[in-house]
């Protein structure tokens, strides 16, 4: 069973790793891989027989971020997708939510091993290389400050700004959650 306190790590760590800013030209390609990396990885994982034995459900957990919609093309005139939206591409917003998810599957990662496994060894040897994937790719993805201090100063104005708001929210949450007013 997770903790509050592995709960609110996971939170943590999704609101830290939220700030999207694009990944500079030089790590673009390496970026590309890692992700196809991961791809393969995550494939591979899910046709193993070690995770998923005896469970013949076809339901599919995801992450509460808005990649699918924040990452879609650009809208067309002729496009048949219905997941495309209705306002331009933004970087910088794919990108948070491509960190966001990479920080909560890591995270998810990291406390699933630590809970009561079934095959222990196995599960952690299957799940580790993911993992490591996944941190290489925050790392490269998480390179948002440059040389320029103005830019640099401009970005954590921002940042702090977004964080200020989330942290509102976040007090107010604990504290109707700490009331008990939900639970009525």
């Amino acid at each position: 069973m997770v903790s509050l306190t592995d709960s609110f790590l996971l939170l943590c760590v999704i609101l830290r790793a939220s700030t999207g800013f694009p990944v500079s030209a030089k790590d673009h390609e390496s970026c590309v891989k890692l992700f196809g990396d991961l791809l393969q990885n995550v494939t591979a994982l899910l046709e193993s027989p070690i995770l998923c034995f005896g469970i013949s459900s076809d339901k599919v957990a995801v992450s509460q971020t808005e990649t699918v919609h924040a990452c879609a093309p650009n809208p067309t005139q002729n496009s048949g997708c219905v997941s495309q939206r209705n306002s331009s591409f933004i970087e910088s917003e794919c990108w948070r939510n491509i960190n966001a998810d990479l920080a909560y599957y890591d995270i998810a990662i990291q406390l699933y091993l630590k809970s009561n496994l079934r095959s222990s060894q196995n599960e952690t040897a299957l799940l580790e290389p993911t993992r490591t994937i996944i941190q290489r790719l925050r790392k490269v993805t998480a390179k948002m400050w440059d040389s320029d201090s103005y830019n640099n100063r401009n970005k954590m104005c921002k940042l702090m700004r977004g964080f200020h708001l989330r942290a509102i929210t976040m007090n107010r949450a604990i504290c109707y959650m700490s009331s008990g007013d939900h639970r009525n």
